[in-house]
């Protein structure tokens, strides 16, 4: 189960992002979806962060956290760019916007 966590400066964006919720999960499980794996929006969790402090990078921060499947490695960068884009067509006065998809190994806590 991919985990989404959209991290953001202004909180005058934050009902704007999570407006986009029920179409960002769609999108991304378009996006993580390979060979066999095909997901769905509903198997997507996803968290909105406000973060005070100015160590951010971009006014909007995404991580996207996945299994290592080889599609998704060869892939990675472009997955990257185009949930970026994604956000910013969607949404053009949201600023910045940098995405991080970690792929790793994953288990999970049900049978």
């Amino acid at each position: 189960m991919p985990t989404i966590n959209v991290y953001y400066k202004n909180r005058g964006q934050e009902l704007k992002l999570i407006s986009l919720t029920k179409e960002l999960k769609k999108f991304v499980a378009k996006e993580l979806t390979c060979g066999n794996i095909r997901l769905g929006p509903e198997e997507i969790s996803i968290r909105f962060n406000a973060v005070k402090g100015g160590g951010m990078i971009g006014d909007v921060e995404i991580e996207v956290k996945a299994h290592a499947f080889k599609e998704r490695v060869r892939k990675q960068d472009r997955i990257c760019l185009d949930i970026m884009n994604y956000i910013q067509r969607r949404i053009p006065s949201v600023g910045s916007v940098k995405v991080w998809l970690i792929l790793s190994q994953l288990g999970h806590s049900w049978e």
